[in-house]
């Protein structure tokens, strides 16, 4: 994975970034996530009534997906800013659930720079779009506009 300055980095705004390397989603990760948050509704956990729904099992949650962003961030090579001593999440702009992420699918995220500005010398503020692909389907689970700051 390369690095480029902060300013380089910039020439990327508007551009695909790369693709992370596919995350395996079993109902291990889900029962973790469930028992973590709290949220043990059955389209979830409980395999044998979740076959009886229209997902034809288990399913992650939207929230399980969506925390997989961080990670599909560290499994993605794209250019990485130089220099960088703290990297702190800032938010989201907007979040889709748009499909469902059975268990046992692979998912992958597909990352898009849409902004880049500093804030104030050394604080710069991105924006990246990430679109969640889910394994051998054509609807992406999720899209997402996440931001992050970064100190260099």
């Amino acid at each position: 994975m390369s690095t480029v300055t902060a300013e380089e980095l910039q020439s990327y705004v508007g551009k695909s970034m790369g693709s992370s390397e596919w995350i395996l989603v079993d109902q291990a990760m889900i029962n973790i996530f469930a028992d973590a948050t709290g949220d043990h509704q059955f389209i979830h956990v409980d395999e044998e009534k979740a076959k009886q729904t229209p997902f034809g099992g288990t399913i992650a949650h939207g929230f399980l997906t969506l925390s997989l962003m961080p990670l599909m961030m560290a499994k993605a090579d794209y250019p990485r800013p130089a220099g960088v001593k703290m990297g702190v999440n800032y938010g989201m702009n907007k979040v889709r659930f748009l499909a469902p992420v059975r268990s046992g699918k692979k998912v992958r995220g597909h990352i898009k720079l849409l902004e880049l500005d500093e804030k104030r010398p050394g604080q710069w503020q991105q924006t990246v779009e990430i679109s969640v692909e889910i394994e051998g389907e054509e609807k992406p689970a999720l899209m997402a506009e996440w931001i992050t700051q970064y100190f260099v």
